[in-house]
C-alpha cells in the first residue's frame, strides 16, 4: 500500500517526504557504493519525493559509470552531520528520474521497514536483476 513517509538527517536540516509502497520491496545491493555504504533502499519515482527543505545543506557526490560521459547518480549528503538521505538518478530501463531513500532516514517507520521484502542486487558484476551469491554482509 502506497503511503507517504518523512524523513529527515540526523540533524534535522535535510527534511523530505516521499510516497513509498514498502510491501514491494526493499533493495540492498553489492556494487562498491552501497556495500561500503551499507545502503538499504526504497525507490521513489517521479514526483513521489519531495524535499521539504534543506537544499543548501546538501553536498553532491556524483558518480559517473565507466560506459558514461556524465553523472548519472547524485549521491547527497547533509554538510553539517554528514547522513546521506537519498540519492538522485535518471535512468531510461528505470523509467527516468528516481529517487532512492535511506531507509534509515525514514522518520517512525521501523515497523514498515522490518516487514518490507529485501530483493538483493549484483551490482558488482552489473547485473542488477540477479541475487548476488553473498548477501549477509549487506
Amino acid at each position: 500500500m502506497l503511503k507517504t513517509y518523512k524523513g529527515s538527517c540526523h540533524c534535522g536540516a535535510v527534511q523530505f517526504e516521499c510516497d513509498l509502497d514498502l510491501s514491494e520491496g526493499t533493495s540492498r545491493c553489492n556494487c562498491s557504493f552501497c556495500s561500503k555504504a551499507r545502503f538499504w533502499k526504497a525507490f521513489a519515482k517521479g514526483d513521489a519525493f519531495r524535499l521539504l527543505q534543506g537544499s543548501e545543506s546538501l553536498s553532491d557526490y556524483q558518480w559517473t559509470s565507466p560506459i558514461e560521459s556524465s553523472p548519472i547518480l547524485h549521491h547527497f549528503f547533509c554538510k553539517r552531520c554528514g547522513i546521506r538521505p537519498f540519492s538522485r538518478g535518471w535512468l531510461e530501463d528505470f523509467g527516468g528520474e528516481f529517487h532512492a531513500v535511506y531507509l534509515a532516514c525514514l522518520d517512525n517507520a521501523e515497523q514498515d521497514i522490518a516487514a518490507a521484502p529485501v530483493q538483493y542486487q549484483d551490482g558488482r558484476n552489473d547485473d542488477y536483476g540477479s541475487c548476488p551469491a553473498e548477501t549477509r554482509h549487506l
